[in-house]
């Protein structure tokens, strides 16, 4: 069981997904709110260090809206496949999509 914060570390804001990244998560017979909620309590997923650093400086200037940046995480859900979530700086949407898609 992985050990989130108590709460979450940002808001998500509209929650919306791509076609490509439903149809992609439906064949794999998974549901995307698992992925939502690493992602909302600071689980990058798949990424490289420094991009997951990037997203500790975003939540770091939460609320600095001149400062405050995109969330990106990465999760595979195969060897070949992966999703994409982001939210965006003013945290007024959140996108589940495909690399493809971006």
């Amino acid at each position: 069981m992985p050990n989130y914060p108590p709460t979450p570390l940002f808001q998500l804001g509209q929650i919306v997904a791509t076609p490509a990244a439903l149809q992609l998560l439906e064949k794999a017979g998974l549901s995307p709110f698992p992925f939502l909620k690493r992602h909302h309590f600071g689980d990058w997923g798949d990424l490289c260090p420094e991009d997951k650093e990037l997203n500790n400086a975003a939540i770091a200037n939460e609320g600095n809206l001149g400062k405050q940046s995109r969330v990106f995480s990465a999760y595979n859900i195969s060897a070949q496949e992966k999703i994409y979530i982001i939210t965006e700086a003013d945290r007024s949407s959140t996108c589940i999509l495909l690399p493809s898609d971006y």
